[in-house]
């Protein structure tokens, strides 16, 4: 495994009645798919939730983000989400199919390691 020099990261809401199916596919057959791109060293899942944190002597309350859900993509170099390798992963199991459409407030977001 190489040592990842970017993150793509992805974030969304989903459908409340699509939470179960949309996390069963993402765990179960969209990461597998994007993991076999060359140049997809990782992937973790998230859920935003609210949280208290201490900045300048004082607690800070945040609510949940306003997008529920992260994916974050550790790759190789920015071409790797661009690749052919990519583009049919994405399209694969029943993400495409019967998990997409029911997603919204979709950012995508592409950080190199410093």
């Amino acid at each position: 495994m190489s040592i990842s020099k970017f993150v793509f990261i992805v974030s969304m809401n989903v459908k409340k009645e699509y939470e179960d199916l949309f996390n069963e596919v993402y765990d179960e057959e969209h990461v597998p798919h994007l993991l076999n791109v060359p140049g997809v060293n990782k992937v973790t899942r998230g859920k935003g939730i609210p949280f208290n944190f201490s900045i300048g002597g004082e607690t800070k309350s945040m609510d949940s983000p306003n997008q529920k859900f992260v994916a974050m993509y550790e790759i190789d170099n920015p071409e790797v989400i661009n690749s052919k390798e990519w583009a049919i992963a994405v399209e694969k199991g029943r993400w495409s199919t019967q998990v997409r459409q029911h997603t919204y407030d979709r950012s995508h977001f592409l950080y190199e390691y410093c």
